[in-house]
């Protein structure tokens, strides 16, 4: 997903970028609208913001990988009928260090949002 590699570069530069940069990093066969174009889609939704920089803009990630990560599991199981049967199958497909780390994190979590 083109998306997710525009915003691994995000990540990974730590400061805001240019189109022609990101597109650069990702490798030079990409067309720099196509870039500007996920660049514009990904501050629609959020995950990254944009600032001035010469006669056009910079982009910077906004959201950490883990955010997004969550936002898309939150979102699939949003679409399902029946979510304790999802949950459980998915629990029961998780190692024991992995379920551990998800009941700390509901433990921490209570009552948050």
């Amino acid at each position: 997903m083109l998306e997710a590699e525009v915003l691994a570069v995000l990540w990974s530069a730590g400061d805001a970028l240019t189109p022609e940069e990101v597109r650069r990093r990702l490798g030079d066969d990409l067309a720099y609208t196509t870039i500007t174009t996920i660049l514009i889609r990904l501050q629609e939704k959020g995950a990254v913001r944009r600032e001035p920089a010469g006669r056009g803009f910079a982009y910077a990630a906004v959201l950490r990988e883990a955010d997004l990560v969550a936002n898309r599991m939150r979102a699939l199981l949003e679409d399902q009928r029946d979510r304790d049967g999802v949950l459980s199958r998915f629990v029961a497909g998780l190692d024991a260090k992995t379920q551990a780390a998800l009941r700390q994190a509901l433990e921490s979590g209570q009552g948050q949002r």
